[in-house]
């Protein structure tokens, strides 16, 4: 878990904390549209393994940005969402999303 005292006191650092990794930006990214399960997160984020994606999520969980809800049932249904904190993180998500397109377009002319 990420405390408040283990935070960098640089904002731009504390952002690139929680959210550098590259599976990290790709699950905000794929849970922006709303919740999703374990497997279909899995799917669309791609080659990502199993252990990796459950310890992202769980890192995820613990920094406040994703909410898993577990349902009691036969086999066990597990669906993962963004917490508010995690939602507004689109502003940056779309920023990245504007800059790459950018930068590709730049490097194609």
């Amino acid at each position: 878990m990420t405390t408040l005292d283990s935070l960098p006191a640089c904002p731009v650092e504390t952002t690139l904390t929680l959210i550098s990794d590259k599976w990290k930006i790709l699950i905000i990214r794929d849970l922006l549209p709303g919740t999703r399960r374990f497997s279909e997160l899995r799917r669309s984020i791609g080659h990502i393994s199993q252990k990796v994606l459950t310890a992202n999520l769980r890192q995820m969980e613990s920094d406040g940005l994703v909410r898993r809800e577990v349902f009691a049932e036969v086999p066990p249904r597990v669906e993962y969402s963004l917490t508010d904190t995690g939602r507004s993180l689109k502003p940056v998500i779309d920023a990245m999303w504007s800059w790459g397109e950018a930068y590709k377009a730049d490097r194609a002319a």
